[in-house]
């Protein structure tokens, strides 16, 4: 495929994604709020349950929740469900795009598993597949009634997942396929549950019987799931940003802390919603904590320059030396004139042409050449130990032009 085209469809997958995505969260978001702030109606009405008032662009809004049902279906019946279907088809086909058919660079990383192509696209398809085989039963078996205990065999599964994958795939394709993971897991809560129940709701309503409790009983675990994983998806998406969690060699702990950041902050503005923040409003604190403390324990170390130790440490690194390795393993791709197929132009706009452009860059190269490896993508050019820590002493020691 001509490299500016493909450069185009990445950007129309991941704006469609993008958008989907927000409409998605934003009415997940918006009925939960609404749900927690209906209060019993002023003036009781047969059906009734709960009512709210709001004041939004210049309109006065009223929202009632019928108890059950009311006595008449309306003409029009609103769906919400394909919000969450195209954002997850549009996340698939971005995943295929950049993933799978760019492999070699953003999927496999022979520093961390020597898999080809088949077997490596063979993991995350079936890293997809498996996190739902095993997340539904779970939910249907006993254990769905105990939510707590529920959410701690989630959680654990869950890092289980991002160990293993951190064994096989590259560092980024490890976080985005747990990411992926997660967002079938929501989509297919929402295809093959919630809307189901939806469904038998309103075919009760009309042939006049109960629903099936059973099929409403899982759609509210369901629904409540969906609910906390929204902020480590949202993570996960614009974490190939951060080579400094990805790029970890604890990389698989680090989504795990900052999983557990998300769902605290998602667990207390639920509370907070239904006027229980006072009590739990360590929660907030305690997430941003947590995240600091992440941060801390991310920070490069003086010694992150691998051979650091070595005998070739005490030498100093010249700048002739860098800008050779720069042109043959970082200019390929950040170049005004990139030379690996696919590249139209350089990723993140960063170039390394110049001499002015490698040391203004100096920091950026030490974060994801040297201290996470993450750089280049897949060491698609090979990159030795020697050269980075050469890289590493060059920078640490001024980036010196001469």
């Amino acid at each position: 495929m001509d490299a500016h085209l493909a450069q185009w469809l990445n950007l129309v997958l991941r704006w469609i994604h993008v958008v989907t995505g927000a409409a998605w969260i934003g009415t997940s978001f918006y009925f939960n709020w609404l749900n927690s702030r209906l209060a019993p109606p002023a003036r009781p009405e047969a059906g009734v349950g709960g009512e709210l008032w709001a004041v939004h662009g210049g309109g006065f809004y009223r929202v009632v929740k019928y108890a059950v049902g009311p006595e008449r279906l309306p003409g029009t019946l609103h769906w919400f469900k394909w919000e969450a279907y195209a954002t997850w088809l549009s996340g698939i086909a971005l995943l295929v795009f950049v993933y799978y058919l760019g492999a070699a660079a953003y999927l496999i990383d022979p520093q961390v598993a020597r898999l080809d192509t088949r077997a490596a696209i063979a993991v995350g398809v079936g890293t997809l597949v498996a996190a739902w085989l095993v997340y539904d039963p779970l939910c249907r078996s006993p254990l769905g009634r105990a939510p707590l205990a529920l959410a701690a065999v989630l959680f654990a599964l869950g890092t289980a997942l991002a160990w293993g994958l951190a064994q096989l795939l590259s560092p980024r394709a490890a976080y985005i396929h747990v990411g992926a993971a997660l967002g079938t897991i929501m989509a297919a809560n929402v295809f093959r549950v919630i809307i189901p129940s939806q469904r038998d709701m309103v075919a009760a309503l009309a042939q006049a019987r109960e629903p099936d409790s059973g099929l409403g009983e899982q759609a509210a675990l369901r629904s409540l799931h969906n609910n906390y994983l929204t902020l480590p998806v949202l993570f996960i998406m614009v974490s190939g940003h951060y080579p400094a969690t990805y790029g970890h060699r604890l990389s698989w702990l680090i989504l795990a802390g900052l999983t557990l950041a998300g769902v605290a902050t998602r667990h207390w503005f639920n509370l907070r919603n239904q006027g229980r923040g006072s009590p739990n409003a360590w929660l907030l604190p305690g997430a941003a904590v947590a995240v600091a403390a992440l941060a801390v324990v991310t920070a490069p170390r003086g010694d992150d320059g691998g051979a650091a130790a070595g005998p070739a440490a005490a030498g100093a690194a010249s700048f002739a030396e860098v800008r050779v390795i720069v042109a043959r393993r970082c200019a390929p791709c950040h170049s005004a004139a990139p030379t690996v197929p696919g590249i139209a132009a350089a990723p993140g706009g960063v170039e390394l042409d110049t001499p002015q452009e490698i040391r203004g860059r100096a920091e950026r190269i030490l974060a994801v050449a040297v201290q996470t490896r993450t750089m280049p993508l897949g060491n698609v050019t090979g990159m030795t130990e020697e050269e980075r820590e050469l890289v590493g002493r060059w920078i640490r020691a001024g980036a010196k032009l001469r």
